[in-house]
């Protein structure tokens, strides 16, 4: 009887992959999604002087045929802050036309539209900027900013980095090595990461990789190594990787779970002062390494770990480049002032994560020493930064309030269509950005 079951289940899990192999046997492989649809702006990038009228314009087409009669549903607003209601306009020939308004203010207005074709519900997020480089940020800069952080490393170096090294077979050949590393980064702060590096005998450049939020299993990468970087890809909780996933998802769900918001009452016993410190003394290990090249650092990553990139390349002087990919941990306090803030979204009722369980002028002060504006304050080496406008997780907002903090050389890649993922064009970018200014 198990038998049968057990035939029965794969049957039906392989069942819809087959039917399409099947069809595209049969009838050939579709280039095209039978929906196809775009949104255009009348400004090319999407940018808008503030008191300026914006216009959206929604085209779409079913199997090739333009919309006719079919009703596009939308609401416009500040970004997060979109109403309730949803307006309508109809498609003709092929267009929907939304008026989006303006803002007296710098910012971003946001359209979530959807509507009926290809027998489903069919939807979208598209933001417009209004003076984005006019966006200024909400967070204070303490007067003991550098202070506390000088002290934390201070501390924090007073602990050998103590690494242990794993075997990864599966990550590992003739070319390339790949270890499991595990660092002492603090008093009582662990961190584990993927170690890859060229088998070439050479020096090389080295590249930290910070995570993005969450506690799930990181997994080893040789992307930057066949490039001819060392590369450590890091975790920031001391999860061990080795773990079966079962046993895995069960300790971080009881050890991980709403970290963000631990120990806010204090700057002292707030998550992520050891987090921050860990991801500046995992760059003293990486340079501690015997096939460092001696003088090209990196940080990249992207949301909390593009946030994690724009702090290690603050607080350690080792840092040569550091290139951010929409950094979270902007401008903590913007929803205070009814504006999109950065994730965690702090002092919000519509995301758990950003739910504050402390008076909340005991949790501002405490922010103001994470806020990643602050860190980008204090950046002085070649910074590449991309983001898009259709991130609904780390608001263009928030971003914007960031950037335009940052004194030091930088440049922008900004693909106003992506939301919170990157393009690979975007990547390309960025490594070619790094190729160039390597010493």
């Amino acid at each position: 009887m198990k038998k049968i079951f057990i035939s029965c289940a794969l049957s039906f899990i392989w069942a819809p992959y087959v039917s399409a192999q099947k069809f595209q046997q049969e009838f050939g492989n579709p280039r095209k999604n039978y929906v196809e649809s775009v949104a255009m702006t009348d400004q090319t990038d999407s940018c808008y002087h503030v008191g300026q009228p914006a216009t959206l314009k929604i085209m779409a087409k079913e199997g090739g045929r333009p919309l006719n009669g079919v009703m596009l549903r939308y609401k416009t607003g500040p970004e997060m802050f979109l109403p309730e209601q949803f307006d309508s306009v109809p498609f003709v020939a092929g267009t929907a036309v939304i008026p989006m308004g303006t803002m007296t203010e710098p910012g971003f207005l946001a359209c979530q539209y959807e509507f009926m074709a290809g027998g489903k519900k069919q939807t979208d997020l598209v933001k417009l900027a209004f003076d984005p480089t006019r966006i200024r940020s909400f967070s204070d800069n303490p007067k003991d900013f550098d202070q506390f952080w000088k002290k934390a490393l201070e501390e924090a170096k007073k602990q050998p980095l103590e690494p242990q090294y794993y075997d990864v077979p599966d990550a590992t050949d003739a070319k390339l090595e790949t270890k499991l590393v595990r660092l002492h980064v603090g008093k009582n702060k662990w961190i584990y990461g993927y170690l890859t590096r060229p088998l070439d005998g050479k020096k090389h450049p080295v590249v930290l990789v910070p995570p993005g939020a969450g506690s799930g299993k990181i997994s080893p990468s040789d992307y930057f190594s066949k490039k001819g970087f060392v590369y450590l890809k890091i975790e920031i909780h001391d999860n061990d990787q080795r773990l079966p996933d079962n046993e895995y998802n069960l300790m971080r769900q009881q050890k991980c779970d709403g970290y963000m918001r631990r120990g806010m009452e204090s700057k002292d016993s707030y998550y992520y002062k050891d987090v921050y410190v860990g991801c500046a003394r995992a760059v003293d290990f990486l340079c501690s390494l015997p096939d460092w090249d001696g003088k090209n650092v990196i940080v990249t990553g992207g949301s909390q770990g593009g946030a994690l990139t724009i702090v290690a390349a603050a607080l350690n002087e080792k840092v040569t480049l550091c290139a951010p990919f929409y950094p979270a941990l902007c401008d903590l306090t913007g929803f205070l002032h009814h504006r999109a803030g950065g994730w965690p979204k702090f002092f919000t009722s519509f995301y758990k994560d950003g739910r504050i369980d402390i008076p909340q002028e005991q949790a501002v002060s405490t922010l103001q020493y994470f806020d990643v504006v602050n860190f980008a304050r204090r950046l002085n080496v070649p910074v590449f930064c991309s983001w898009g406008y259709s991130d609904d997780t780390c608001s263009p907002t928030s971003i914007w309030a960031a950037w335009n903090e940052i004194s030091a050389p930088k440049v922008c890649d900004i693909t106003p269509t992506s939301a919170h993922w990157r393009f690979a064009e975007s990547q390309d970018k960025c490594l070619q950005w790094m190729m160039n200014h390597l010493k």
